[in-house]
């Protein structure tokens, strides 16, 4: 449990208030509702008590007249954020299942998780997901991208080292202008090259698209950065002495801490070896990292990059653990990461999601897992 200093703002009753009939409501049925829903409670991270109509899948600050369903919401915060998940497949060598992939977003959509960005996956992100109202909303980066020995073979989309600059224009033109490349994978072999990487994200900030590259080797770490990709994913074994040129040039850092933190246990009681040790050394020095990344002004963003699917909750709380406030760590699963994708927050015009909480979780971050209500494009789903 973490605790920070009480925040400032007054208290709102958080017991629904419902005027008038329910029947034919927003909910998780996916029926348009006829009816227009008041929300109103006090806004993260503003603390001001605030009131929004919610009229189709858009929030509105000016009064709606008569509105059906008003409800007390408590403390809300603009829909979470899992801006590292790979839904579809759980395991290297399974195929992509679009029944899984709806399952998992299901997952995240329950614990209030309504943004995800997905940095790579088996297969391209399919169309129905855009289209069903009652899944988050996805931010694709298409299929990983991976050169010769590095990544799970046939997992991903496996492209030479000459292909790689084409492809990974296509993947983002494909997506949501995001590509994933591995840029490194075994510690004992060497990452992909600097001059292919800079080369990538030239072509592809060319078309306007961003870059992720997915990092655990300290020279894979180095090319990424010294090639100026737009997210560091993982960065295990990062040289802090690159911290700063993240920070001039925009390069977002990812850290996916709960994933890295659920092996330790496990990897100190296996036998003493070369890759042991510098896995334990990569992520010793994770924690540190995150917090200096914080500090010099680099973005630091929540990122599960594990299953189950839906507990961005223990990454945040993995953040507070590497030093960085409880707002700062809930606004890299919230609004900090909702602005870093291109949604606003809980502001008029907006998208209509967000989730509702009966205390307010800066004071207990674990209280993010029991959302009291959540409202997905304007749809009350819980």
């Amino acid at each position: 449990m973490v605790h920070t200093e009480p925040g400032q703002g007054s208290v709102v009753s958080n017991a629904p208030r419902i005027k008038g009939s329910t029947n034919g409501a927003c909910s998780g049925s996916g029926r348009l509702s006829p009816v227009v829903l008041q929300v109103r409670g006090i806004v993260l991270p503003e603390r001001e008590e605030r009131s929004f109509w919610i009229d189709g899948d858009r929030l509105r600050t000016e009064p709606v007249p008569d509105a059906d369903i008003v409800v007390d919401g408590g403390w809300l915060l603009p829909g979470l954020v899992d801006v590292h998940t790979h839904p579809g497949t759980e395991v290297h060598d399974a195929p992509f299942s679009d029944e899984m992939l709806r399952r998992h977003l299901t997952d995240h959509r329950d614990a209030g998780v309504l943004l995800v960005r997905t940095p790579g996956s088996a297969a391209r992100i399919p169309d129905w997901v855009d289209e069903d109202p009652q899944l988050p909303r996805v931010r694709s980066a298409g299929r990983w991208l991976a050169t010769p020995g590095r990544f799970f073979p046939g997992l991903g989309r496996d492209v030479s080292e000459e292909d790689l600059v084409h492809a990974a224009v296509e993947e983002a033109k494909a997506s949501s202008g995001w590509c994933k490349v591995i840029a490194d994978w075994r510690h004992d072999e060497p990452a992909l090259p600097r001059e292919i990487l800079s080369a990538v994200v030239q072509a592809v900030h060319a078309i306007g698209g961003r870059v992720a590259a997915h990092c655990q080797t300290a020279d894979g770490s180095l090319n990424a950065v010294r090639a100026g990709v737009d997210s560091l994913e993982h960065g295990m074994h990062l040289d802090p002495g690159l911290i700063d040129q993240m920070a001039s040039q925009g390069t977002a850092f990812v850290p996916t801490l709960s994933a890295f933190g659920a092996g330790a246990d496990r990897r100190r009681t296996e036998e003493p070896s070369a890759r042991r040790d510098w896995w334990l050394a990569g992520w010793e020095a994770m924690l540190p990292n995150v917090r200096a990344a914080h500090e010099a002004g680099v973005t630091v963003l929540a990122g599960t990059d594990s299953f189950p699917c839906g507990t961005v909750t223990s990454e945040v709380e993995w953040l507070v653990r590497a030093g960085l406030s409880a707002e700062t760590a809930l606004g890299a699963a919230s609004w900090s990461a909702r602005s870093w994708l291109g949604l606003p927050g809980l502001v008029d015009g907006g998208p209509a999601d967000l989730v509702a909480y009966d205390t307010d979780p800066t004071l207990d971050i674990s209280a993010l897992a029991n959302p009291s209500r959540i409202i997905l494009r304007g749809r009350v789903i819980a």
